[in-house]
C-alpha cells in the first residue's frame, strides 16, 4: 500500500505506525512535514516551510485559524509535487490541529482521509475554569470558541478521524463522535518494565546520584506549568519532605508552556521556588529540564512514588509509561486519568487542586511498601491487559482495511536487505515498535449512528 503521512513535527503521534508499516517491508510511505533531525530509515519524507505568521493586524482569536489555513496551503502544494510527479496514495493519515488536512482531499479527491482529533474546546467544562487559581475572564469565552476553528472545518470535512482515549472523544459534539474511531495508543511494553533490581543499586540522571537508601519521587510533564499540576505537586513538598526525611524529587520538562497561558514575566518553576523558598530544602528537589529516552525509562524504573496531575484535558504519554514501568502512581481523580487508573487498585487518585491530599498519598505509597508493591504490579498488568503495542498496531491496520478496502497486514514479499537495515538502524530517540504483527489484524466496526456517545470516564 502507499500511505501519505502529514503531521508539522514529524513523526508525531504516528511514529509507531510508521516504523511498522517500514519494518513490514510491504509499503510505501511518504511523510509530509516541516524540517526536524527525526530519521526513520525507508520514509520518504517532504518538507514544507511556512511562508508567514499571523500578522499583528489579524484579530487574535483568529490567529491560530490563520496559521492553520496557512499551512494548509503549504501541504498542499506539497501534495500537489507528489502528485504531479506520479504518487497516489491509497490512505492519507494526519493530524488535525494545525490545518495541514485541510485542502487534502482538495488534491487528493476520494482517497480516504483519517485525522487524529486530540480535543474539542469548551467554554463551560473540561480545562476551562477547572482550576479555581485561574477564574474564566470575560473575554476568554470567545477565544475558546475560536480555538475551535480549525476542529469544526475538519469535522466537516468529507474525511474519518481517530482519538486515543473515550474521553477526548466526548469532547466532541454527538453529531460528529459516528466519524470517530477510538483508537486507543499503545507502549511498547519491552522497552517500559519494571526493574526490581532498579533500586537496589546506585542510580545517576544528569549528574546527580541516588542511593539505595535514598527515597525518589519522580514528577514528569512535557512543561512544567498548571496544566499538568505543577504549581499544586510544589506546594505539597514542603510536608513530603519533612515527612519523609529519605526522600528526593525529581522533576523533568522544559520551562516553556504547551497548554495555557504564558505567565507575564518569567516561569513557572522561578514563580513556585519564589513562592516556596524557605519552606523546601533545595537540596532534595532537583530540575533536570529535558531528558533523553533512556535516562526517562531508568527513572522511571528507580520511581518510589510518581506522581502524575492534569487538568480534564489530553492524557500524557508518559502517563502510559509509567504504568508500564510499573511505577506506583499517584494521580488525579480527573476523568483522563480515572480512564486509566482506579482508586487503591491501581494506583492512589487524589483531589488536584489540594496539596495536602496529594503529599497524603505520596507519604503513604513511600510508607507502605506492601500497598506501593500492590499498586506497582497491577499498574503493569493494567498496561499489559490494554496498552499493548501490538493490539495498538491491529486496531489502526483493521481501521485503515475499513477505509481503503485494503489488508496492511496481507502478507507479501518481504522488503531488500538494505531497507530492513535502514529501519534497524533509524536513529530516532523514540523507542522503535514491537515486532511486525500477524498475518490479519482483526475488525473494528466504525461507529454506527451520530449521536453515540462513548463508555464513560
Amino acid at each position: 500500500m502507499k500511505f501519505l503521512f502529514v503531521h508539522q513535527n514529524f513523526p508525531g503521534q504516528f511514529l509507531h505506525l510508521v516504523r511498522h508499516l517500514v519494518r513490514s517491508g510491504k509499503h510505501e510511505v511518504v511523510f509530509i512535514s516541516e524540517g526536524n533531525e527525526n530519521v526513520i530509515g525507508g520514509v520518504r519524507r517532504v518538507i514544507y516551510r511556512m511562508p508567514r505568521t499571523p500578522s499583528g493586524e489579524t484579530h487574535p482569536g483568529a490567529r491560530e485559524f490563520d496559521a492553520g489555513l496557512t499551512r494548509a496551503e503549504a501541504v498542499a502544494k506539497a501534495a500537489q509535487t507528489l502528485r504531479d510527479l506520479g504518487f497516489a496514495p491509497d490512505i492519507i493519515i494526519g493530524h488535525h490541529g494545525w490545518g495541514e488536512l485541510l485542502n487534502m482531499s482538495d488534491v487528493f479527491p476520494g482517497t480516504p482521509v483519517l485525522g487524529y482529533f486530540e480535543f474539542f474546546y469548551h467554554t463551560d467544562k473540561f480545562d476551562v475554569g477547572f482550576d479555581p487559581e485561574f477564574p474564566l475572564t470575560p473575554d476568554m469565552p470567545a477565544k475558546i470558541r475560536a480555538k475551535n476553528a480549525i476542529n469544526l472545518q475538519a469535522l466537516n470535512s468529507q474525511g474519518w478521524g481517530q482519538t486515543p482515549t473515550a474521553f477526548q472523544h466526548s469532547t466532541y459534539p454527538e453529531w460528529a463522535r459516528s466519524r470517530i474511531f477510538l483508537l486507543r495508543e499503545g507502549v511498547n511494553l519491552d522497552q517500559c518494565r519494571p526493574d526490581p533490581l532498579a533500586a537496589k543499586k546506585e542510580f545517576t540522571i544528569k549528574g546527580l546520584s541516588f542511593s539505595p537508601k535514598e527515597q525518589l519521587i519522580t514528577y514528569v510533564a512535557r512543561d512544567l506549568e498548571p496544566y499538568r499540576g505543577f504549581h499544586v505537586f510544589m506546594r505539597s513538598l514542603p510536608r513530603i519532605l519533612h515527612e519523609c526525611p529519605r526522600a528526593r524529587v525529581v522533576l523533568v520538562g522544559g520551562d516553556g508552556v504547551s497548554y495555557g497561558a504564558r505567565l507575564p514575566h518569567g516561569t513557572w518553576r522561578e514563580r513556585m521556588l519564589s513562592e516556596l523558598q524557605g519552606r523546601i530544602p533545595l537540596d532534595r528537589v532537583h530540575f533536570v529540564g529535558k531528558v533523553s529516552y533512556d535516562d526517562f525509562r531508568r527513572l522511571l524504573q528507580r520511581s518510589d512514588a510518581h506522581v502524575y496531575l492534569t487538568y480534564p484535558f489530553v492524557a500524557s504519554w508518559s502517563l502510559r509509561e509509567a504504568m508500564a514501568s510499573g511505577c506506583a502512581i499517584v494521580g488525579s481523580a480527573t476523568a483522563p486519568v480515572e480512564e486509566f487508573l482506579q482508586e487503591r487498585k491501581t494506583a492512589l487518585l487524589t483531589t488536584f487542586t489540594d496539596p495536602d491530599a496529594i503529599a497524603t498519598s505520596v507519604v503513604e505509597i513511600l510508607e507502605n511498601k506492601r500497598l506501593a508493591k500492590t499498586l506497582r504490579g497491577a499498574a503493569r498488568a493494567e498496561a499489559e491487559r490494554t496498552l499493548s503495542m501490538q493490539g495498538y498496531l491491529a486496531q489502526y491496520e483493521a481501521i485503515i482495511e475499513k477505509l481503503t478496502g485494503k489488508n496492511p497486514a496481507a502478507e507479501e514479499a518481504p522488503a531488500p536487505a538494505r531497507v530492513r537495515r535502514k529501519v534497524a538502524e533509524a536513529p530516532l530517540s523514540a523507542p522503535p515498535a514491537n515486532r511486525p504483527l500477524a498475518k490479519r489484524a482483526p475488525r473494528v466496526a466504525a461507529p454506527k449512528k451520530v449521536g453515540r456517545t462513548p463508555k464513560k470516564t
